[in-house]
């Protein structure tokens, strides 16, 4: 915890970006801001590692504001005007006067609200269905766009889908590892561009690192893919 408040007083963090990319074009779309934390032997601590940890200290808070402010001031200083997109904990969500936070971070950065996508995963929606959604619009009434990160993973997808409308659905990436060998990843990524085909919804496929990802997605009509 005091190396977390320490990385976070000194700037010690960074951000790393990864491409979003159409299918139809092949052209960047826009770019995922991922947090790092470098050390000083030149190793990262993974994410997944001090996330939890931030998350159990409410340090997830200023470190969720630092990530926002950071990636819109970097974007709004690009040549291209792609969108950035970050993601939001379920703790940010429930904790924080997100919509107020935003406009404020948008105001003082001079981006554009129609360049930032707000990521959130299911989980963080089904805790306060109600309460998540009504901050979700308010979001959404300052320009931003919000999408629907980690789909399939959870176990009420479809109904999280209907209570609010999101903009785009992230496919996960545990389905594009397993597309050589499970046939059941193949039906459930068809199933999903189906449905976010009937729903008007784009899909962004994560994890995508090889052609025949990249084929077997142009040939299923999905939108947009994301990996390294």
């Amino acid at each position: 915890t005091q190396g977390l408040r320490e990385a976070l007083d000194q700037e010690r963090f960074e951000l790393h970006y990864q491409r979003q990319v159409s299918i139809e074009t092949g052209g960047v779309t826009g770019y995922e801001a991922l947090l790092r934390w470098p050390q000083p032997d030149g190793s990262y601590i993974s994410p997944v590692d001090f996330i939890p940890v931030a998350e159990d200290t409410g340090l997830i808070l200023p470190i969720g504001e630092w990530v926002l402010r950071r990636a819109c001031a970097e974007a709004a200083q690009w040549d291209e005007s792609h969108r950035i997109a970050v993601n939001l904990s379920p703790i940010q969500l429930s904790h924080v006067d997100l919509p107020r936070l935003v406009h404020q971070v948008l105001l003082d950065t001079g981006l554009s609200p129609h360049r930032l996508e707000l990521e959130i995963t299911e989980s963080a929606m089904i805790a306060d269905m109600e309460r998540t959604t009504h901050i979700l619009r308010q979001l959404k009434a300052l320009g931003v766009s919000v999408a629907m990160d980690d789909f399939g993973t959870g176990y009420s997808s479809l109904s999280t889908l209907r209570a609010f409308p999101f903009d785009k659905i992230k496919l996960d990436r545990s389905f594009m590892a397993e597309l050589d060998g499970a046939p059941q990843s193949r039906a459930i990524i068809r199933a999903v561009l189906a449905l976010g085909e009937s729903l008007s919804i784009p899909i962004l496929a994560e994890g995508v690192e090889t052609d025949a990802q990249l084929s077997f997605l142009r040939e299923q009509g999905c939108d947009e893919v994301q990996g390294y």
